[in-house]
């Protein structure tokens, strides 16, 4: 069963609809961007999930002390790291699991993931100038496929939509799929229709 991970949470509501709905994991952007959340605003709506709920931290190049700070203060359960983190600083994050984003944009960007084994997880998103995520562009999912040879488990990320998902799921067997922009009313709110047509569509292809 492929796992779900709505990214991008900013608020109650749309935290606890998506756990409702089915979702596995919620994730919540400390790094900038327009679903960017601080500590509190993030503590608050964990504080409030049910147990056992997993919480990812999305950062970019922070140091790991501050991160590890961070996820000990609001319980975080794992952190995604979205920037130029070498691989020398992955275990400096235990023991938290870390999950390793890359931006795709061709078959060389795969040379990248073999440095970074220790990850719990490698996140393929899509490559697009000047941003680090939530782009709404898919790559090739072919390329999805190819990194799961490397043997860490593939969380498929880069324009998935209530439309794309089950033919995404049956193309590549991700191990999780993750979703911000593609299930958004704006930047920040999810569109909580979609988000439920979404998790349906997920479940249905990954049974």
């Amino acid at each position: 069963m492929t796992l779900i991970k709505v990214c991008g949470i900013t608020n109650l509501e749309d935290a606890l609809a998506a756990v409702e709905y089915g979702a596995n994991i919620l994730g919540f952007v400390f790094a900038k961007s327009p679903r960017q959340v601080t500590a509190a605003q993030a503590g608050k709506i964990i504080e409030k999930l049910p147990p056992f709920t997993a919480k990812t931290g999305v950062f970019v190049n922070e140091t790991p002390a501050a991160v590890l700070k961070l996820a000990a203060s609001i319980g975080l359960s794992a952190v995604q790291l979205h920037g130029e983190e070498s691989p020398e600083l992955l275990p400096l994050f235990h023991p938290l699991p870390v999950i390793k984003a890359f931006r795709i944009k061709d078959r060389s960007d795969l040379a990248l993931l073999p440095a970074y084994i220790t990850a719990s997880a490698f996140l393929l998103d899509t490559f697009v100038a000047g941003k680090r995520g939530g782009t709404g562009k898919t790559f090739d999912w072919k390329l999805a496929v190819s990194a799961k040879e490397i043997g860490n488990p593939v969380i498929l990320s880069g324009g998935l939509n209530p439309g794309n998902v089950s033919e995404a799921i049956k193309k590549t067997s991700p191990y999780c799929v993750d979703v911000n922009s593609g299930v958004e009313s704006k930047p920040g709110k999810k569109d909580l229709k979609k988000l439920k047509k979404f998790i349906q569509n997920c479940k249905q292809a990954s049974c």
